[in-house]
This record gives C-alpha cells, structure tokens and sequence, in this order.
C-alpha cells in the first residue's frame, strides 16, 4: 500500500510541473468520469467480489463485465454483467444501457426464475445483487446530475462536492470526492446524508497502468449504516477488445456471449 501511495504521489507531482493553468471544475469532474468509466473503446473485466457483513461473514462472487462506448462518442455506453460462481448465483445477468443526458435503463436476469427483472430508476441506487455497492456504481453516475464545486486542492488531490440537482431522486444529500491529479481516478468517495453525517465510503485500494489506461484494481465500498462492506478485485483487465454492440442486447441476458466472456 506505502508503494502505491508512493506511485501515486510520484504521477501526481510531474502532473503538477506539466499543468500550469488551474482546472476548471466541471472539467475535472469530466475527467474523472472519464477516467472511471471510458478508457479505451471497450474493455473486459474478471473480477472477484467478496462481500464481509457486519458480523465479518463473507460471501464470494466471481463476474466478468464487458462495456462497449457508443460510437457516436456522446458519453452513452453500454454494459454487461455475468456472474458466473457460486452456483446460487451462476448465470445471473446485468444488462445496462447508460445515457449521458438522461435515463439509463436496466435489465436483471435471474436463471432461477427464468426471469428478466427491469430496474426501474427509483431502485438504481439499491443494493447490487446483495453488496454494498448500488446498480449506479456498475456504471457510474452522470455529471451533469449534480452540482459540483472544488472544495480543496492539495499537492495530489481535488477534492471536490457534489449536490443532487434533483435531490428527492437519491438518498444522499451530498458526495465528496477525492481525484487523484495524476490520473485522474477518484481514490475515495463519502456520501454524506441531510446532516453531514457520512453513511458511505468508497475507496481505491490498488491501482495499476493496464494497456496504458491507469485502472483501479481493488477497490472497497463500506456502509457504515449496515455494517460491513464489499470488495471488488480484478483477475484480470483486458481493453480495445472490439467487442460488437450486437452483444449487448436484451437476448444476451439468456443466452451468454460465452466467447467474450472467457
């Protein structure tokens, strides 16, 4: 962790000797959006999830997500979800199509019940199949649904609040996010509730270049209200895959695109 800290803080500081203008904060904001959710075309992600409930129980998942940018390049993507161990939850299926200027619309598949779920918008930010991180975080939340405003700039970090515009539309009344200057990758998020009180953390644990994108590897997301919280670490990354937008139709839900997935 004391070497990452240290990798970190080295990007950061020749970041700092190459920008000579401050940022504005909607740019930083799009930065880290970017960063986040768009490097490269298209990628695929293996990744181990082990959810610790407040009496330090754990549960195992393994998935694979595959994200397709739009060609048109205005912000919409697409995602895709595979759960492929334990056996209970072997087959489930996560279907996303994220919209940059609007609603994004969602899709569960749960083998047992051979039956497509759509995930209205009330219930983006419920729990994710039993973790401690919500449908939004799959695929990230929009900028331009919020308010933002740079807080505090230290040698490594802006860290920068963010308000609902429409604040009956989530529980929070307020995240703070910690951006990392050299690579722009948000290393610790807090959601606050109406009286400040943070009630949800996220934090980048482990961060690597991968094909040239800085890519978080692990990372945690604690909620302090139930207790416990998730871990999400990757097997494996893999970008600019080609992957076809023939695959991220509501049929994939049923039936697995199993060569990409591999």
């Amino acid at each position: 962790m004391n070497y990452q800290k240290q990798i970190l803080s080295a990007i950061a500081v020749v970041f700092a000797l190459a920008s000579s203008q401050a940022m504005d904060v909607s740019e930083i904001v799009s930065k880290a959006s970017q960063s986040a959710y768009y490097q490269g075309e298209d990628g695929k992600a293996k990744l181990s999830m082990t959810i610790t409930d407040a009496q330090g129980r754990e549960r195992q998942r393994e998935l694979t997500i595959l994200r397709r940018n739009d060609d048109t390049g205005n912000g919409d993507q697409k995602f895709y979800v595979y759960f492929e161990r334990p056996s209970d939850v072997k087959g489930t299926t996560f279907l996303v199509w994220k919209q940059a200027q609007g609603p994004d619309e969602r899709w569960l598949y749960l083998p047992a019940l051979d039956l497509v779920k759509r995930i209205a918008a009330s219930d983006e930010r419920t729990s994710f199949v039993g973790s401690h991180y919500f449908y939004e975080d799959v695929s990230g939340r929009s900028p331009v649904e919020d308010n933002h405003e740079l807080v505090e700039e230290t040698d490594d970090y802006y860290v920068v609040k963010s308000v609902p515009k429409d604040p009956n539309s989530v529980e929070f009344a307020s995240y703070t996010s910690w951006i990392h200057k050299g690579t722009f990758l948000a290393v610790k998020i807090e959601y606050a509730d109406k009286s400040g009180s943070v009630y949800r953390t996220y934090e980048a644990l482990d961060v690597q270049q991968i094909e040239g994108y800085y890519t978080v590897m692990k990372g945690r997301m604690t909620d302090q209200r139930i207790g416990g919280f998730t871990t999400l670490e990757a097997k494996a990354i893999d970008y600019d895959l080609g992957l076809e937008d023939s695959l991220f139709q509501e049929r994939s839900l049923r039936t697995p695109p199993r060569r990409e997935l591999r």
